[in-house]
């Protein structure tokens, strides 16, 4: 369940990051609010995923899952350019997240 809790966490964090593209620097009411609500989301789910995840493995898989979607994220949404070497990097974050999972098991 810690795992199901984690990858939830990383979501969110997508959501709050593209949200604060959409917030314009906090200056845009509902962007504002569901970005602060989706930062809450993903820090309590988080937590309940530490309860039993290694701190250094959770938190290297959040921030891996919220780097890996809020890049996809902004090539979707933003055009942001979806280049080879980005790709490859993407590839590389993946991996990593991967290679946490077995390691942890």
């Amino acid at each position: 369940m810690a795992w199901l809790w984690l990858l939830l966490a990383g979501l969110s964090e997508v959501g709050w990051a593209v949200g604060l593209k959409y917030a314009d620097g906090f200056t845009r009411l509902v962007p504002s609010v569901l970005t602060i609500a989706a930062m809450g989301v993903s820090l309590g789910m988080l937590g309940l995923a530490l309860r039993t995840l290694p701190l250094g493995t959770a938190y290297a898989v959040w921030t891996g899952i919220g780097t890996l979607g809020t890049v996809i994220a902004g090539i979707l949404l933003f055009n942001e350019p979806a280049t080879a070497l980005r790709l490859a990097c993407i590839g590389l974050i993946v991996a990593g997240i991967a290679g946490l999972k077995l390691a942890h098991g």
